[in-house]
């Protein structure tokens, strides 16, 4: 069964807006396409023609997909080898503190996930007398903000029983997989065989379904030779949301006071579904969670992750303005209108405003606890973000900081949607993410 005309007219649509937004030349694209009639070869040309637009003369940033080129456009002062003060059996007790702060994120954020602002997050929740948010969230909330994702019988408040099933977390998962199995020497080609074996197809979006689409034909049509690159570069409309950086946390746990490692670990894993600010959100998260098991200043966290992400690119620009915005804030609520003020247009999975959010739950944040709930009352992406914030917190904070009320509903029990993969003890996962570090130790020596 193929693709539909007017589906394929709609993503190609939605790349050349895309490929606009990437500073390309797209001028009477749009325009092109409606007027062509109906045919599978001249939209499988159009598609391969967007892949080779070129830049605008004036476009100012300069935004590689190639490792070697991305580390030709990072700071060169950055640290290469392991940050001082790396201790591998305090880093495997932080590893575990971040992968159970991610779980009780995530849920915290899920039933949320509705592109919410603060603001309506706020007027919901002071309607029920749930602000600040201090607990998972209650069903009235919902029925106040009059919206919510379609997991919410079993991520509301009263209702939770398990770690409910979430794309975040099974990319966490995979992660850790594709690491126990290739350790460090893993590519992009073991990432897609590692998701053919174990990734439903409905539990993926955007690139990560496409990409997942691609490999799954080429795989049933008896694994014939093909270019990664090329089916990234195709038919790929969302190929800079925030897909990849949900899948960077393992690396960082794995790579703990080993940014440069995480980074580029985080690359291998990205640059099979996205490109530029794609790859880039997905370095800079974990080479912060890699820089967070050491450093004492959250600030100095995000510091030491810009420079693994090009210096001229749209990404830094905005990442380190965001970073000054928030060093200058007077609390978390000044933080988020810095934030929201200048960078509201990239809303949910847009990576911009939410890694500014980031930076700001970490800045502020007294526990985890507390700083989960922080990022999940600044909106967007909630529990993609609130995954992530508790990963950063649970690293950065170390053991002792998440209050066991966030982890007693749950009852140890993780539900994950992937094949093949029968642990369901939270505990027993995080003591899996703990041996990561250890291992990487082993692996680099030392």
């Amino acid at each position: 069964m193929l693709p539909t005309y007017d589906q394929l007219r709609e993503m190609l649509r939605l790349v050349i807006l895309n490929k606009e937004e990437q500073g390309h030349v797209v001028d009477g694209l749009i325009e092109e396409l409606v007027e062509q009639p109906d045919s599978y070869d001249f939209l499988h040309a159009f598609a391969r023609r967007l892949a080779r637009l070129p830049l605008r003369d004036d476009w100012p940033y300069v935004e590689p997909n190639d490792l070697g080129d991305i580390w030709a456009e990072c700071d060169p002062g950055r640290p290469l080898g392991a940050l001082p003060g790396l201790d591998p059996a305090d880093a495997a007790r932080r590893a575990e503190a971040g992968f159970l702060g991610s779980a009780c994120g995530c849920i915290l954020g899920k039933p949320l996930e509705v592109n919410p602002t603060l603001d309506e997050l706020r007027g919901a929740l002071e309607a029920t007398g749930d602000w600040p948010i201090r607990d998972y969230i209650p069903e009235a909330a919902l029925d106040a903000l009059g919206r919510r994702h379609r997991s919410w019988p079993d991520t509301v408040r009263g209702r939770i029983r398990f770690v409910a099933p979430d794309d975040d977390f099974n990319y966490t998962v995979l992660g850790m997989l594709i690491l126990e199995e290739h350790g460090l020497a893993f590519g992009p080609s073991d990432v897609r065989d590692t998701w053919l074996r174990h990734l439903p197809i409905s539990m993926t979006f955007g690139p990560e379904r496409t990409l997942l689409v691609k490999a799954g034909i080429n795989h049933l049509s008896g694994g014939r030779p093909e270019d990664l690159a090329d089916w990234v570069e195709v038919l790929n409309p969302a190929d800079e949301k925030c897909g990849a950086l949900i899948r960077a946390d393992a690396y960082g746990y794995a790579c703990a006071g080993r940014p440069a490692l995480a980074a580029e670990l985080a690359w291998r894993d990205a640059s099979w579904t996205h490109r530029r600010t794609g790859i880039y959100g997905a370095m800079f998260v974990s080479a912060a969670i890699a820089a967070a098991a050491v450093l004492d200043d959250p600030l100095d966290v995000f510091r030491t992750a810009l420079q693994f992400v090009p210096q001229r690119s749209r990404f830094y620009r905005i990442a380190a303005d965001s970073l000054e915005q928030v060093s200058r804030a007077s609390d978390w609520l000044d933080g988020y209108r810095r934030i929201h003020g200048r960078y509201a247009a990239y809303d949910h999975c847009l990576i911009y405003q939410e890694v500014g959010t980031l930076m700001n739950t970490l800045r502020f944040a007294e526990s985890v606890g507390d700083g989960i709930c922080i990022q999940v009352s600044q909106g967007n992406d909630t529990d993609s973000f609130g995954a992530t914030a508790g990963s950063l917190l649970g690293v950065f904070l170390g053991p002792g900081y998440l209050d066991e009320r966030w982890l007693a509903p749950f009852g140890d029990d993780l539900r994950t949607t992937l094949a093949q993969f029968y642990e369901r003890s939270l505990a027993a996962v995080a003591e899996r993410m703990g041996r990561l570090p250890l291992r990487v130790a082993e692996q680099v020596g030392g």
